[in-house]
């Protein structure tokens, strides 16, 4: 019989490593759960937000992301809802447990919920502090540090198909360990104990804009809901409403926040040259240019390009605008070749944007492509309760260097009878007139708000 030299060659398999995304605005939870999950031998990113955690998932394709009670820049539910449109595959797990956020379960769902539930357990703070459930109650370990240990299953190798999850992995190694949907509930009540305190209308309102009324708030809402995205948002609102302060907060929680933010005002650049300090210019392109320069599209590549009062922008310009948002290519002021630029674009105007383009005084194909999401900000007389938190705000900013001064209620009142047509804007020039005029003194009286308003 023929024999054969023995081999020793081992199949070159390779472990496929298993990604989860954590995401929670509370530190001390997310390096918890990444310990717990990291011993149970899975690859953990962190994500503070919900644009990061987003982010996260584009560039790691996880199987599964856990999403605590409350997200800092977005609404949880439809952040959620988002996620699962673009991200089916991925499990996703909310730590408030509702059931109306179910997602299709993952091969590793009972090993996820047994990790927040363990994260719960080494709590020391306020998830301790919730009620336990009377009926399968979670078994409190003696010590909290020497958990038992998550028998962890063999990891599938790339090629081979993915084990189906035990029956009841966790039910068979810890009997005393509820059910998911009671574990899930558990983890549901610990979390609405953390956040009953909170104020929902703070908690909803983005810090850059001061103000509880409805319509403010709506403009938070919509700032969270599109920041993460790639879409077009065109900014309407009166003179001095904050358009650029909304920009400034799209831009924050986006995934380009890390990225430049450049802003450009349409209206207050002569229209000669307007297309060199967008598109940037050669040497030699025109007289004066002694060398080049990169314009302002081009110095926001990777972030966000705001274009303040785009309504302003002659029509020659808008159409060499138009190519460059279509195809997001760019070409210098004597240059004859082309540079491919990654920005996303806000634009803001005071005008009526809509009835410019329908009577032919700005580009309609333009204005399409521009205002796919539109934000509108409110004039302060939409929002007058929230006069007196402003009135408070930019009396707090104006005595960062020197002592704060209190209104007097005459002083208040006169506020508050101003119709306020330059709008915030406005009102935090008069405060800042009113507080150089009342010199030394430790109040504001009508009279330096007369003259505050009168320099209007």
């Amino acid at each position: 019989m023929q024999s054969f030299p023995a081999t020793t060659s081992t199949p070159n398999f390779r472990v496929r490593v298993r990604t989860a995304v954590v995401t929670s605005a509370d530190s001390s939870f997310r390096q918890r759960l990444s310990h717990i999950l990291t011993g149970l031998r899975w690859q953990v990113r962190e994500a503070d937000g919900g644009a990061q955690a987003w982010a996260e998932a584009e560039s790691s394709q996880p199987e599964a992301v856990i999403v605590d009670s409350w997200l800092p820049d977005l609404d949880l539910g439809e952040f959620l809802n988002d996620f699962r449109g673009s991200f089916p595959q991925v499990d996703v797990i909310a730590a408030g447990g509702s059931s109306a956020l179910e997602s299709p379960r993952g091969p590793y769902r009972q090993e996820l919920l047994y990790a927040l539930r363990r994260c719960q357990d080494t709590d020391t703070a306020s998830w301790n502090a919730a009620p336990a459930l009377d009926e399968g109650r979670i078994a409190e370990p003696a010590d909290r540090n020497h958990l038992a240990p998550w028998p962890v299953p063999a990891l599938p190798l790339t090629g081979a198909p993915a084990p189906s999850a035990p029956a009841s992995p966790v039910e068979s190694q810890h009997p005393a360990l509820p059910s998911e949907s009671r574990a899930s509930e558990t983890l549901h009540i610990a979390s609405e104990q953390r956040s009953r305190s909170a104020d929902p209308a703070t908690s909803e309102r983005l810090p850059e804009l001061v103000g509880n009324a409805p319509c403010m708030l709506e403009v938070s809402r919509r700032i969270r809901l599109v920041a993460p995205r790639m879409t077009p948002v065109l900014i309407e609102g009166p003179t001095g409403s904050g358009k650029e302060l909304v920009a400034e907060a799209l831009h924050r929680l986006s995934t380009r926040s890390r990225k430049p933010f450049v802003a450009i005002n349409c209206a207050a650049i002569p229209e000669a040259l307007l297309e060199a300090e967008l598109f940037g210019h050669t040497r030699g392109a025109f007289t004066g240019a002694v060398q080049g320069r990169v314009g302002r599209i081009e110095a926001a590549d990777g972030g966000t390009l705001f274009l303040d009062e785009i309504g302003e922008m002659p029509l020659a310009l808008q159409s060499k605008l138009l190519r460059f948002v279509e195809c997001g290519e760019l070409q210098r002021v004597g240059d004859n070749e082309t540079v491919k630029v990654d920005v996303r674009i806000i634009a803001a105007t005071h005008r009526p944007l809509a009835q410019h383009a329908a009577s032919g005084n700005f580009r309609s194909d333009l204005y399409y492509r521009l205002a796919v999401f539109l934000i509108r900000t409110p004039s302060l007389a939409e929002h007058s309760q929230d006069l007196p938190g402003l009135v408070e705000h930019f009396m707090a900013k104006l005595g960062k260097d020197t002592p704060v001064k209190r209104l007097e209620a005459s002083a208040l009142a006169k506020l508050s009878s101003h119709d306020w047509p330059g709008n915030v804007r406005e009102l935090e020039h008069v405060l800042e007139r009113a507080v150089i005029l009342a010199g030394g003194e430790s109040s504001l009286t009508a009279r330096e708000i007369d003259f505050g308003l009168v320099a209007c």
